[in-house]
């Protein structure tokens, strides 16, 4: 089994630790100390830090923890101590790059298997920089359903994953294949790929997904930025499409997300029932004020507009298309995420990753508190909140006894300087150690 796992850590281009780890005894009782620790649901930071894992839960936390006999003692000094973090809107099966023809020819001439192989580097990028749990919001091939179940089985090493197998949305709308000739790509798209025309559409689009392995629905209520043949804000779901794929998703008990730029597209999701809107640049107040009334959670994927930046400044080469919506979206999504925090709405951390570089996920931590978020609600958005908008709560998001035993450690106080949580240096996930490189 050993040589399995290094033939394919060596396939992956991993360090053998990581991948090995996952085949310790996970039954292997812990005690984590360092300066102070954050418990993801209080106001405030406390010291010391220590958290008892047992059998891969958290069995004591505090200074007033039984220390059970035998444990061994993880001292990391002056550090915080935190819950795992959570990304609530990532595509670990799609790869970054600043070359979009480049990108658009890799998705039609990659093997299947040679994009799952990319697909675990990925998810073991994201584990290290302290994300034991995702919620993958679109793929391909059912790569994502793959990776989930690679990662549970202790194939790969990686986070917890919540995936959509892929997103579902209208023809010709941004989770459809646009910018081809007729024909190019094999037969027309329907709902087998999540491609849809009317509420029974939508329907059959969520009971497919959920048979072939999704346990988050995700649909894109708007056009998009990175697709070629629509408006950034123009609704692309109905009100009856968007009823009943919400009504569908809720009767199997599986949380929804809606891609909605435009304030249209976003109040027929959210009239809907749908849990979150992702992206919301163009947000207007009715729909704010509709998404405190309902407890929508807002998960703003600040980093995707970073990631756009980035090249935009960089000079490199995009379609003028894209070029022209990216620059709308980023000229105002920022003062909507302002309007949202000054309203109270429930705000969760979620990144886009893929629109940026995998691995720096941690960074929308300070972009949130750049634009005025608290340190301490930044480090819930990313710990108990997304465990609350996951349906997680009674498993992770909080150093609480019974929870699993999700804990990461960042040098120093975040609340002090929050890129602190840019520095993660050790990762623990379901009581495994994945990651222990204390600073000197």
């Amino acid at each position: 089994m050993i040589r399995r796992i290094i033939v394919l850590a060596a396939l992956c281009g991993l360090s053998l630790l990581p991948a090995i780890a996952q085949h310790r005894d996970p039954s292997k009782p812990y005690v984590l100390k360092a300066a102070r620790m954050f418990d993801g649901k209080s106001n405030a930071i406390v010291a010391p830090g220590i958290v008892v894992v047992t059998g891969g839960k958290i069995t004591g936390v505090g200074s007033s923890a039984n220390l059970p006999s035998g444990a061994e003692v993880v001292d990391l000094g002056d550090a915080t101590l935190l819950p795992g973090f959570i990304d609530a809107h990532t595509h670990l099966t799609m790869m970054y790059n600043e070359d979009y023809a480049k990108a658009a020819l890799d998705g039609l001439r990659k093997p299947i298997p040679e994009m799952a192989l990319d697909a675990s580097v990925n998810a073991r990028i994201t584990l290290m920089a302290g994300f034991t749990t995702v919620r993958d919001v679109g793929s391909r091939d059912y790569l994502d359903a793959g990776l989930r179940n690679a990662i549970e089985r202790g194939v790969v090493p990686g986070p917890r994953m919540l995936v959509a197998v892929h997103a579902i949305g209208a023809t010709g709308g941004h989770c459809d294949e646009t910018g081809y000739r007729e024909g190019a790509l094999g037969p027309e798209t329907g709902p087998e790929v999540g491609v849809i025309n009317g509420p029974d559409e939508a329907r059959r689009a969520v009971r497919l997904a959920h048979k072939y392995g999704a346990t988050i629905i995700k649909t894109c209520a708007t056009g998009g930025v990175l697709s070629l043949a629509d408006a950034v804000d123009t609704p692309q779901l109905t009100q009856a499409e968007l009823d009943a794929l919400v009504d569908e998703a809720h009767a199997l008990r599986l949380k929804t997300a809606a891609h909605a730029h435009g304030a249209e597209g976003a109040k027929r999701a959210i009239r809907a029932g749908i849990d979150s809107i992702e992206h919301g640049s163009f947000l207007d107040d009715e729909g704010l004020d509709m998404m405190k009334q309902k407890g929508t959670y807002y998960v703003p994927t600040l980093m995707a507009v970073e990631g756009l930046s980035e090249q935009i400044q960089k000079g490199v080469p995009i379609p003028p298309a894209i070029k022209v919506k990216a620059e709308d979206a980023i000229a105002h999504v920022h003062l909507t995420f302002q309007k949202a925090l000054a309203k109270g709405i429930k705000i969760g951390l979620g990144t886009d990753a893929a629109v940026y570089p995998h691995g720096r996920n941690a960074e929308e931590f300070h972009q949130m508190v750049d634009l005025g978020m608290k340190p301490i609600d930044a480090l819930k958005a990313g710990t108990a909140s997304d465990a609350d908008l996951l349906g997680l709560a009674n498993k992770i998001g909080t150093l609480e006894i019974g929870k699993l035993a999700d804990v990461v450690a960042v040098p120093g106080d975040p609340l002090q300087n929050i890129r602190q949580t840019e520095h993660v240096f050790f990762v623990m996930k379901e009581g495994v150690v994945y990651k222990n490189e204390k600073p000197n």
